[in-house]
């Protein structure tokens, strides 16, 4: 399996420099179609899930079934697994990942790390190394080959990483409860590979304007320009108001050339406007466990547990992101001005409440 090519600090290393055994356990607190993906690329890398847990019995007994593994309370995870991969609704991710880190396990949290920065601050302070944000665009093989090529361009000029499909017609994202709309949700993902593909240039500000839908009070379209130290910059678009069938895609510039990726619908290379062969998946049978880096982030996060070093993509990572979507949610909400990062706005408030009532 691939792993990220990217530098890493080493933490709780043994004097022998090899951590314990890799997990081989894992366990689902929550039982939606992204928590489905995830016990499927478990599964594929040999690994039992032994345990679901969800609001819904029947959906939790369904995906148990499926499984081979047994329907416990949120109070009973890890229910005896090493990981446990949180997929509740963002405003259960802290409680439900520091319980699990209270108990002993290594935690996956889907994307959106959470709600609030508070929220994010306190599962940074509790990591301990021992949390993977769920980018999995991190691990999906046209993204590192992607990222391999940009290094190849020097010094970038533009950055630009679309996501744009249908608003979904199931979960709660466009309510208040869930803490923002496209951009909190959906864009998790374009902000996450801009960020990856600028590498250590730090983000100084950000703007953004937004877009709502009928019936509810979430953005529908978000257009984000971000601003790094050297110049660069990078343009994030991320919408629920294109067709049914999703375009995801990404593309970096320099003096010296251009590359372009499609994310979605099917994963695609071009440099200089020449297609490049991508590896073909290891799991024919179902793709997107491979191309959509489900299987590379489980075992890139296994082999940093038998380790001992922290994931490269921890709370940390997540948080940054969050940061960065609530600086865009307040300069959403002051018409489009700038907002500089470190964002020193109120830590208290999703991005929705961000938005509609931006801090002074």
């Amino acid at each position: 399996m691939s792993r990220w090519p990217f530098g890493r600090q080493d933490t709780r290393r043994d004097e022998a420099g090899a951590g314990p055994a890799g997990p081989t356990t894992v366990a689902m607190c929550g039982a939606g179609m992204v928590a489905t993906v995830h016990s499927m690329a478990a599964a594929e890398l040999g690994w039992r899930v032994v345990a679901v847990a969800s609001r819904t019995a029947e959906r939790a007994g369904g995906l148990a079934t499926r499984c081979g593994a047994r329907v416990v309370g949120y109070d009973e995870l890890p229910a005896g697994a090493d990981i446990v991969v949180v997929a509740t609704p963002p405003a259960q991710h802290v409680s439900d990942a520091l319980a699990a880190l209270a108990r002993g396990a290594a935690v996956v949290v889907e994307k959106p790390l959470c709600r609030t920065l508070e929220e994010a601050d306190r599962l940074v302070a509790a990591e301990d190394g021992r949390v993977l944000y769920g980018e999995n665009l991190a691990a999906a093989p046209v993204v590192l080959e992607l990222l391999r090529r940009a290094r190849q361009l020097g010094p970038l000029e533009l950055i630009e990483v679309r996501a744009l499909q249908g608003l979904p017609t199931w979960g709660g994202f466009t309510t208040d409860e869930w803490g923002g709309g496209a951009l909190f949700d959906l864009g998790a993902h374009p902000l996450a590979v801009a960020l990856l593909l600028a590498g250590s240039d730090p983000v100084v500000s950000v703007q953004a304007t937004l877009r709502s839908g009928p019936g509810h009070a979430s953005d529908e379209h978000a257009e984000v320009a971000l601003r790094f130290r050297s110049g660069l910059t990078a343009r994030v678009v991320a919408s629920w108001q294109a067709g049914p069938d999703p375009v995801w895609d990404a593309q970096v510039s320099s003096a010296t050339g251009v590359v372009r990726a499609e994310l979605l619908p099917e994963p695609a290379l071009e440099v200089g406007g020449d297609p490049v062969g991508l590896a073909p998946s290891t799991t024919p049978t179902v793709p997107i466990l491979d191309a959509g880096g489900y299987l590379g982030q489980l075992a890139v996060f296994a082999d940093d547990l038998r380790r001992g070093r922290a994931p490269l993509l921890g709370a940390r990572f997540g948080r940054h992101v969050l940061e960065l979507t609530c600086a865009a949610y307040a300069s959403a909400g002051r018409g489009g001005d700038p907002v500089s990062v470190p964002w020193d706005g109120p830590r208290d408030r999703t991005p929705l409440q961000l938005w509609h009532f931006p801090p002074l």
